[in-house]
């Protein structure tokens, strides 16, 4: 059983280890095509244009791919793969697969038709500007197939995930990234409007992302094709999973909605110091927390499927350790270094000091928030595993009403960083809710391992800050200073400081440490967990 456990528990950190590596280069590759799109085509109504137009289909693709497809295939493909025979779960997939395609590509045909009302809605100032309303219902034509392509990719990576592939789907992302990024630097001279080149670059970056799943789908046995029949108990048990699991994530976009708009009540730049605060916040939210959430979901949902509760909940508080294992520090030093972040990745040009000053105060408020930013994809896994996602909906709905009513209260006395400490006691909140929920539902989960673990990842944390601080009463953080200076202050920082944590960890002999590197040894060395490889192929 302990063997098993080790094992299990080795496979969540190899899977977390490719989807992070996989999220950190679709962020660099992001940052790429944002650099490409600002330098060729500016900020301006075109581009204006384009963004209104592409939002669209993003907001659907986040709301029915990522929001809520995979999360509820998963569960029920992986109970059809340990409970019933394999071409049981096949025959679930195809029915999916058809039922999902025929679906939307009449949501695809209706956003076409319907694209001069979806603009006037989303962007109302257009209709002022006849040539940019124009330009933003063709691209808004042009990409809203985009969501049946995406679509088609969460319902891929849900069968690769519980096939235990993880690297081609999180992969996918770079594609998309890339085929824009060409598409600018190559197809903008053929156009009347060169931003049309981008909408180009989304579509042939949703179609290769979905050719690039297939060939590991095949290799797997996976073929998917045509089935009619939508009778399918399976398929229904999805529907009836997704409905809730949409309508939590459109929550979660209901949120931010209102977060702008009540800053936008505030001085002005408010929007953007929490935009700029939060996308500091997301770099380690998503490489590690989305990733090891992405990652045992499959494990989770294996578990439930076959009863093993126990082991279930063994590997819930081993996901737990090693999410604070990386967020602890990174908090910390989020908050330590958040002056020098923000300067350094910012402060140029019309992002002045002022502007670096407001932002650091958005990100503290943020970075309170980042443990529970974190654990919630965990505990949200958790309940997708089991089946329940109407427990995540209603505490979304309660984290909602905590997030409206707390930015309205802190919104005046802390002005933006009110608004950031909303969301951050809102995300606890909903935390608090589905622990309780949770613990009710499958008993206990945390023990003494646990607690001793979290305290020697505090510990070192600690030790990790003060070497932060004593760099700074040694060399003195220049906030005017130039950039070169600021660099070298940051770097030596982070790198002394992630020596410090990592050296105090293995002195303390943290476990969580001890399973990241001796995985990183059996990966390196080849050595593989017996029986992975065999059905995992390059996963």
């Amino acid at each position: 059983m302990a063997d098993e456990q080790h094992s299990e528990n080795a496979r969540v950190v190899r899977a977390a280890g490719v989807v992070g590596i996989a999220t950190m280069l679709s962020r660099v590759f992001g940052f790429l095509r944002d650099m490409v799109v600002a330098g060729l085509f500016g900020a301006g109504l075109t581009t204006d244009a384009f963004f209104v137009a592409f939002r669209i289909p993003n907001l659907l693709r986040r709301l029915l791919a990522e929001g809520s497809l995979t999360v509820s295939f998963v569960p029920v493909f992986t109970e059809y793969l340990r409970n019933k025979t394999r071409q049981e779960a096949l025959e679930l997939a195809n029915v999916t697969f058809t039922a999902l395609s025929i679906l939307l590509v009449a949501v695809s045909l209706l956003g076409v038709l319907f694209s001069p009302l979806i603009v006037t809605v989303m962007a109302p100032g257009f209709s002022r500007m006849p040539a940019q309303y124009d330009l933003a219902v063709f691209l808004t034509r042009l990409m809203f197939p985009y969501i049946l392509l995406i679509s088609l990719v969460a319902l891929c990576m849900g069968i690769l995930n519980s096939l235990r592939h993880f690297a081609a789907p999180a992969l996918s992302p770079v594609v998309l990234n890339i085929a824009m990024i060409l598409a600018a630097l190559t197809l903008g001279g053929f156009f009347r409007e060169p931003v049309v080149a981008l909408a180009v670059g989304v579509m042939a970056g949703g179609i290769l992302q979905v050719a690039m799943q297939w060939p590991f789908l095949v290799r797997m046995g996976v073929r998917l094709k045509p089935d009619f029949h939508f009778r399918h108990p399976g398929l229904k048990r999805i529907g009836m999973l997704m409905l809730p699991a949409s309508f939590g994530a459109a929550i979660y976009q209901i949120n931010i909605f209102i977060g702008t708009i009540l800053a936008s009540l505030l001085p002005a730049g408010s929007v953007s110091y929490l935009y700029y605060a939060d996308r500091i916040v997301e770099l380690p939210l998503g490489v590690f927390a989305i990733a090891v959430g992405t990652a045992t979901l499959p494990s989770f949902s294996e578990q439930a499927a076959e009863g093993r509760i126990d082991e279930l909940k063994r590997t819930i508080a081993f996901s737990l350790r090693l999410i604070l294992f990386i967020t602890i520090p990174a908090t910390i030093a989020l908050i330590a270094l958040r002056a020098p972040i923000i300067s350094v990745l910012f402060q140029r040009g019309e992002f002045s000091l002022r502007s670096t000053e407001l932002t650091a105060q958005a990100l503290l408020f943020y970075a309170v928030g980042l443990w529970a930013f974190s654990v919630i994809r965990i505990i949200v896994a958790a309940f997708y595993s089991l089946q329940d996602t109407r427990s995540p909906m209603r505490a979304a709905i309660c984290a909602l009403v905590v997030n409206a009513l707390g930015s309205i209260a802190l919104m005046f006395p802390l002005q933006h960083g009110g608004i950031a400490l909303a969301t951050s006691l809102a995300s606890a909140v909903n935390v608090g809710m589905l622990w309780v929920i949770l613990t009710r539902r499958i008993g206990p989960i945390l023990d003494g391992a646990f607690f001793r673990a979290a305290a020697k990842t505090a510990l070192a944390s600690l030790l990790m800050w003060g070497v932060i601080l004593l760099i700074g009463l040694l060399t003195p953080w220049d906030p005017a200073g130039p950039f070169a200076a600021r660099l070298v202050y940051l770097a030596l920082c982070v790198t002394a400081g992630g020596v410090a944590f990592f050296a105090a960890a293995a002195l303390l002999k943290s476990p969580d440490i001890t399973v990241v590197l001796g995985t990183l040894r059996r990966r390196i060395g080849g050595r593989e967990l017996g029986g992975e490889r065999s059905h995992t192929s390059a996963g």
